[in-house]
């Protein structure tokens, strides 16, 4: 789905009848400027972004994501595509078009003897991770709990799984999506497979994905994670380590590095590393990182993926189906 069209609808344009033409139409909601809430509705994660468009469709199914495009496209719409809301460039809302979102679209479906998961691509990464991690299940994200898994999977999807099995779009199986010209199509290897192709890792320039499934993996119940941090005097010697290290590494060893601020405002370099496997069989692995230099600070420790922050485990059946609230902020 075309992210802009040639010439922007000025608010003034739009008129009652054709706002009650795109609400009728909807089991979701519409916000327009003055509506109560509208100001929170048009806040995306980049609070630097300020643009104000003339309508806000939240989408409750893909048959809405159906109708709006229909909308836009009669009308002319300048279009802007949101599900987690957190592309540091603000596309996802637009100034005097149509914002689509996806944001309460939130259902997701764990099959856990078959590994995979269906979710709604208004699910964020938090809530994809406590749904499959019920199961002792998990595949590559990212690695802030609020992005979206829309934006993400669609741009390829860098986490601290990919170096064992890929990245999020590589467990991709099948997509669910909205056509420009308003079909409503199931993609995979053996559905429409060209269009399945340009979707994993081509970005949001297909169409509006509503739905992804995943592959699956093993992960937990407790996972090994380190981090080191060295004064700035120390970086390069430990920026050379960091290299060596990574290289060799194992592909269950994930390792990260960046130049930081401290709270006290001097430089620092940090590494920070989790192991994708058996605590007790990633502590050697690990520990060689945590015994480098003079480390200003280093932790290693196994980190339960049961808590509260993951997701409680469940009785295991055959399948689970978890709906999320929908009321949340948009642009989370």
């Amino acid at each position: 789905m075309p992210r802009q069209t040639d010439v922007p609808l000025e608010p003034s344009h739009l008129s009652s009848t054709a706002m009650e033409q795109l609400r009728k139409g909807l089991l979701g909601d519409v916000i327009l400027p003055g509506d109560p809430g509208y100001d929170q509705a048009r806040a995306v994660w980049n609070g630097a972004i300020d643009k104000r468009p003339a309508a806000i469709v939240y989408c409750a199914t893909p048959e809405d994501v159906v109708h709006a495009v229909a909308f836009a496209r009669s009308h002319g719409f300048l279009v802007a595509i949101r599900s987690g809301g957190h592309n540091v460039a603000g596309l996802s809302v637009c100034d005097y078009g149509m914002v689509i979102d996806l944001s309460r679209m939130k259902k997701i479906v764990v099959d856990p003897e078959r590994r995979i998961a269906r979710a709604e691509a208004g699910v964020n990464l938090g809530e994809f991770d406590a749904a499959t991690q019920a199961f002792g299940l998990a595949t590559t994200m990212g690695v802030n709990s609020d992005t979206g898994i829309a934006g993400l999977t669609l741009g390829g999807g860098f986490g601290k799984l990919g170096r064992k099995h890929g990245l999020s779009c590589d467990n991709l199986i099948a997509a669910e999506i909205v056509t420009a010209d308003g079909r409503l199509l199931q993609t995979s290897a053996g559905e429409h497979p060209e269009l399945f192709w340009a979707l994993r890792g081509g970005g949001g320039n297909f169409g509006i994905v509503t739905a992804f499934e995943y592959r699956l993996h093993a992960l937990g119940p407790a996972l090994l994670v380190g981090s080191v941090l060295y004064a700035y005097d120390q970086a390069r010697e430990a920026m050379r380590f960091y290299h060596e290290f990574s290289r060799d590494a194992p592909d269950e060893a994930s390792v990260d590095a960046a130049l930081v601020t401290l709270p006290s405002g001097d430089f620092a370099f940090s590494i920070s590393a989790c192991y994708i496997g058996s605590p007790e069989a990633g502590e050697p692995v690990i520990a060689p990182l945590m015994k480098f230099g003079s480390p200003i600070e280093s932790r290693l420790q196994a980190v339960s993926l049961s808590s509260d922050s993951i997701g409680r485990r469940q009785p295991l059946s055959t399948r689970t189906t978890l709906l999320l609230e929908s009321a949340v902020p948009a642009g989370d």
